[in-house]
């Protein structure tokens, strides 16, 4: 019955900021509606995945977490560098592919992955 999301939402603390932050560090063009369309693309999915509520995978303060896709993990990593966002976890690879988090300004961890 479910063909897709339709979208992931939420509140921040302070809306311009965290727009431009999204938009600078991984350059996703917000529009005037405060969002944007992530187009799928050939041999990118969707993981929908729960944790238990004491899985410490990420902080058990944090009841969401974000996970992009990315082309080339090194790249984006020399971008962050460029733009002086540091890595809230240093790159890991295992069998599902290689991952690094970041914060953006509300502090939420947010995991950009490499399959």
């Amino acid at each position: 019955m479910i063909k897709g999301f339709g979208g992931v939402f939420w509140r921040t603390i302070n809306l311009e900021v965290t727009k431009k932050w999204y938009s600078e560090v991984l350059k996703l063009e917000m529009g005037d509606w405060n969002g944007t369309v992530i187009a799928p693309q050939p041999g990118n999915e969707t993981i929908f995945s729960f944790f238990a509520e004491e899985d410490r995978y990420f902080p058990t303060s944090q009841q969401v977490m974000l996970n992009f896709q990315v082309h080339h993990i090194d790249e984006m990593i020399q971008h962050l560098e460029r733009l002086g966002v540091p890595l809230a976890k240093n790159k890991e690879s295992s069998e599902f592919g290689t991952f690094i988090w970041i914060e953006d300004p509300d502090g939420r961890l947010v995991e950009l992955w490499e399959k």
